[in-house]
C-alpha cells in the first residue's frame, strides 16, 4: 500500500527557516509532477507549491521568493526549503502528486511564532 509521509516541521520563529521531505514507500513519484499543499485551521487547503518531473517548479505568489521547491527521484522523496518564515505560513504540510493523487499522509506541522 502507498504511503505518503512528511517530515521536517515544527516551531520556529518568524524569519525563520524549515527543510519539509516528503517520503513515499509502495509507489515512485518519478514520473509525476508534485506539490506541496498547506492548511491553516478553518480554511480550505491550499496549493503552494509543484514541481514537475523534470524538475521544473511554480510557486503560489504568497511563498515567491522565500520558499523553494525540489525533488530526488533516486529518494523518491520532494523537499520544501522554507525561509523568511511568517506567522501566516503557519499550517499542516502535505504534499502528494498534483493530479491522480494518492491518499493523503499526515502532514507535518508548521507554527511560526515568537
Amino acid at each position: 500500500q502507498v504511503q505518503l509521509v512528511e517530515s521536517g516541521g515544527g516551531l520556529v520563529q518568524p524569519g525563520g527557516s524549515l527543510r519539509l521531505s516528503c517520503a513515499a514507500s509502495g509507489s515512485t513519484f518519478s514520473g509525476y509532477r508534485m506539490a506541496w499543499y498547506r492548511q491553516a485551521p478553518g480554511k480550505q487547503r491550499e496549493l503552494v507549491a509543484t514541481i514537475t518531473s523534470g524538475g521544473v517548479s511554480s510557486l503560489v505568489d504568497s511563498v515567491k521568493g522565500r520558499f523553494t521547491i525540489s525533488r530526488d527521484n533516486a529518494k523518491n522523496t520532494v523537499y520544501l526549503q522554507m525561509n523568511s518564515l511568517k506567522p501566516e505560513d503557519t499550517a499542516v504540510y502535505l504534499c502528494n502528486r498534483q493530479f491522480s493523487p494518492l491518499g493523503w499522509g499526515q502532514g507535518t506541522q508548521v507554527t511560526v511564532s515568537s
